[in-house]
């Protein structure tokens, strides 16, 4: 029989294990996953506001139907206006203050550069980061970070491939994000054209997210005498940099990045008629192109929306964009069962195998592993014909 001491020595020490086991699990009840996340619902790239209020409404609909392994998801997502200063602020009240497990798709490249040391340093899962900065793709020295997106330079690398067997003869003119999103797509494209033909690209433009209009830099790159157009924008530039090149009767070939191809806040904004010809790659399916009116994942996606969230969401690539994002989460946290360490969320996180979305094109899957922190690698080149994307081509691998 277990004496005194003994009891009082044993209920400590169960005491002190299961504090110990709380410190490793912040943010976790018998009842509650508390997720954290900074997003731009205002500021210069507010358009990207539709992805956390998408996964917002996910995460509602899943807690409705009894949430991730019998616990609801408090997901606290913060306005953080594209402003690495103030995404610090906000992660640090997510992670200091609102004790979150860890941070889900926090968006865009320099403000997740802000916080990616502090989230390495302090253990805090930065999973899914909706950028596709080359950067967030190194294990060995950001094991905490994990992307999410095809990368960039892949991406521009697979323009810069099109345009010499299509236009071999090509000058090439670019606009970008005078930061890492921006510079990846001119490393990327310098790669795909290969050292021989890095001549192609006559002139390059940069502005800064504080500028109200790239009008200027379209202007002084038209006169390049280019006759190809890579457009590596946000979407609120991207808009304005296809208004203005057609406006100034810019016979080039454009191509657009992948973050900037919502038809609802990039292609209607900038005027359908002066999108038609566009060429950009893709991952995901187009919820306007017809093809897909039979498809089982765009009728999930379809359900979701009228659900969930407003009409004009339905063809909005954001919306998509945050619904396949959501659903990987709860994967991960199902696959989490009741080890909700942080520890073991990384490690689910990481150890994906072949996983299929709704809303990914056919072919096109989720994989990770310790040492693949790029969960997506595969494309599509499409054009746009005046009212829906078109895909031609093959899946390409990056």
């Amino acid at each position: 029989m277990m004496n005194r001491r003994q009891f009082l020595t044993s209920a400590a020490a169960l005491a002190a294990a299961t504090q110990a086991r709380a410190d490793d699990m912040p943010g976790i009840t018998a009842k509650e996953i508390k997720i954290g996340q900074t997003m731009p619902y205002s500021g210069p790239a507010s358009a990207y506001g539709v992805i956390g209020k998408t996964e917002a409404a996910y995460f509602k609909m899943i807690n409705a139907q009894g949430g991730v392994n019998g616990r609801m998801v408090n997901f606290i997502s913060l306005d953080d206006g594209y402003s690495p200063p103030k995404t610090v602020e906000q992660t640090r009240r997510l992670v200091e203050e609102e004790k979150v497990a860890f941070l889900f798709n926090p968006l865009g490249t320099p403000p997740n550069l802000a916080i990616r040391d502090y989230c390495n340093k302090n253990g805090v899962p930065q999973l899914y980061v909706a950028t596709g900065a080359a950067t967030f793709s190194d294990p060995a020295h950001f094991k905490w970070t994990l992307g999410l997106q095809p990368n960039y330079q892949t991406e521009s690398g697979i323009f810069g491939k099109h345009i010499l067997a299509t236009k071999p003869k090509a000058k090439i003119a670019v606009l970008y994000q005078n930061d890492g999103f921006g510079k990846d797509y001119l490393i990327g494209l310098k790669a795909g054209l290969g050292a021989d033909h890095a001549g192609m690209i006559v002139k390059a433009a940069s502005y800064e997210t504080s500028e109200p209009t790239v009008d200027s830099q379209v202007t002084e790159l038209q006169g390049s005498g280019a006759d190809v157009f890579l457009i590596a924008a946000t979407p609120k530039f991207a808009a304005q940099a296809i208004r203005k090149s057609f406006d100034l009767g810019w016979d080039a070939t454009r191509y657009v990045t992948d973050v900037s191809l919502s038809i609802a806040t990039v292609l209607k904004p900038a005027g359908l008629a002066k999108a038609k010809g566009l060429i950009t790659a893709n991952y995901g399916k187009d919820a306007s192109d017809p093809r897909w009116k039979d498809d089982a994942g765009f009728k999930q996606y379809k359900d979701f929306v009228e659900k969930h969230m407003s009409a004009r969401d339905l063809v909005d690539s954001n919306a998509i964009y945050g619904f396949n994002a959501a659903i990987l989460m709860v994967h991960v946290l199902k696959q989490c069962g009741n080890d909700l360490s942080r520890a073991n969320i990384l490690k689910q996180a990481t150890n994906i195998d072949g996983l299929e979305l709704p809303m990914l094109l056919p072919g096109i899957k989720i994989n990770t592993s310790p040492t693949n922190y790029s969960p997506i690698r595969q494309m599509q080149l499409q054009s746009f014909n005046g009212s829906s994307w078109e895909l031609f081509g093959d899946i390409l691998q990056g």
